[in-house]
């Protein structure tokens, strides 16, 4: 039981730096461009939601009929989830160990909803207990600035691949009208 346990805690460790590489990967070269004849994917980020959603005050849902193309399509969650198991069942097999899929994919999932959740807050702010700390604060800015350069800030969750892969900004290029409130930094260039 102490192994399951130990291979569970590594499956889970793995699963959320998994996660930050696998909404990177999904978020670069699938939602924002197209793959072949597969256009879903592509056509619902970055044509529609891309479109809806700005960085500046329309960062925000403005028009109720919008707060549709805030997540992603219901059945998304477990495509995503099934697709990302499979690397997490190969090592299990490969090991002989299965508390590694289980924490893996217990990870993955929990990143999927966390994903799912704090991009509905940054959309759609409430003044949520969750839209309140710092790192919240950040994040949203790190979404913001996406919005900002659709090639950049990948990440929503974990921005540990955008850092890796040098796709990660920190501030604006240039100034511009952002969104505001209480839960988005300002992400304006610092002046010198």
């Amino acid at each position: 039981m102490i192994i399951f346990l130990l291979w569970c805690l590594a499956g889970l460790a793995v699963g959320i730096v998994f996660g930050s590489f696998f909404e990177w990967t999904l978020h670069k070269y699938i939602m924002h461009r197209p793959l072949g004849k597969f256009r879903y994917p592509f056509e619902a980020h970055a044509i529609v939601h891309h479109q809806v959603f700005k960085a500046d005050k329309t960062y925000h849902l403005i028009e109720e009929k919008d707060k549709e193309t805030i997540p992603m399509a219901w059945w998304n969650g477990a495509v995503l989830v099934a697709i990302g198991a499979i690397p997490f069942t190969l090592l299990s097999l490969a090991f002989g160990q299965w508390g590694f899929v289980v924490g893996g994919v217990l990870a993955f999932a929990s990143y999927y909803c966390f994903y799912e959740y704090i991009h509905w807050c940054m959309h759609l702010p409430k003044a949520r207990r969750v839209e309140k700390p710092e790192w919240f604060r950040r994040l949203n800015g790190h979404h913001l600035l996406h919005h900002r350069y659709m090639h950049k800030n990948f990440n929503v969750v974990l921005p540990l691949a955008d850092l890796l892969l040098g796709t990660l900004i920190l501030r604006a290029k240039t100034k511009f009208m952002q969104a505001t409130g209480p839960s988005v930094p300002d992400v304006q260039p610092i002046e010198s």
